[in-house]
């Protein structure tokens, strides 16, 4: 059984990959902006929404592959939060499909080292892991809760993520769990110089998840980079500043080649 894929709109490929524990559904206010400009892919990644019977892992080379069976060649990619690591591999393990790059409060790595101190502390990530055994919905709701801290738009941004969340059922705490893992363990730093395409990082100022420091400091590793900061914006813009974002991927698009 294949990823769920939905196709908006009409114009140049973008395909859109959501967060942790969400579904493209949640890109509703960006489809809006976007849809008589793009064609625009929405994939619900493995285990998620309504790709939780497709029996794909969710593991960066199956999702990669999955994700790339389903879209055009030549797209531009853009990933949200756990989405950018799965779009960050397919630039760099697949660039012949991959037109351009956006990173949407995304990271090469989301934790902290020694070489990397804007990251998050790991133990966030074991905390939600353990948590979700015993109180799965509670544990939800926290992340949520922490992806929506700082913007200028909190409550409205908690709603609108709480409503969202189980609207095509819930994923299984296993698939959660290594989404987790993957969030905790992954470091693709290493793949940013030999970027081919086009790329652009797009931050949320008051992000207190993924920091924009981290973002700008990703972006001078990529030899074809932009960074672009969201004022007042959280870790999810697209929701509460969705004009915002639309603006700035209209003008990464002009730039990428054809």
């Amino acid at each position: 059984m294949s990823l769920f894929h939905d196709v908006r709109g009409q114009g140049p490929a973008l395909v859109l990959l959501h967060g942790w524990a969400m579904h493209s559904g949640l890109f509703a206010p960006l489809v809006a902006a976007l849809q008589d400009e793009f064609e625009l892919h929405l994939v619900d990644l493995p285990g998620h929404g309504r790709s939780r019977e497709a029996g794909v892992p969710l593991a960066l080379d199956a999702a990669v592959d999955a994700v790339a069976a389903r879209v055009p060649e030549r797209a531009l990619w853009l990933g949200w939060s756990l989405g950018g690591l799965v779009a960050l591999h397919a630039a760099a393990a697949m660039p012949a499909r991959v037109r351009g790059l956006v990173m949407l409060a995304a990271n090469p790595r989301f934790v902290r080292s020694e070489d990397w101190p804007a990251g998050m502390d790991p133990s966030v990530f074991r905390g939600f892991a353990s948590e979700l055994g015993r109180d799965y919905r509670a544990t939800i709701d926290r992340f949520l809760m922490l992806e929506a801290q700082g913007s200028d738009h909190v409550r409205e941004e908690i709603r609108l993520l709480r409503d969202e969340v189980f609207a095509h059922g819930e994923a299984a705490a296993d698939v959660l769990r290594d989404g987790l893992a993957l969030l905790e363990g992954t470091d693709l730093r290493d793949a940013l110089p030999a970027l081919a395409m086009p790329s652009l990082w797009l931050a949320g100022r008051r992000d207190r998840l993924v920091s924009p420091e981290a973002m700008q400091a990703a972006a001078a590793l990529s030899p074809r980079a932009r960074f672009h900061e969201v004022a007042r914006a959280g870790h999810a813009p697209f929701l509460t500043h969705a004009g915002d974002v639309a603006s700035a991927l209209r003008a990464f698009a002009a730039e990428c080649p054809p």
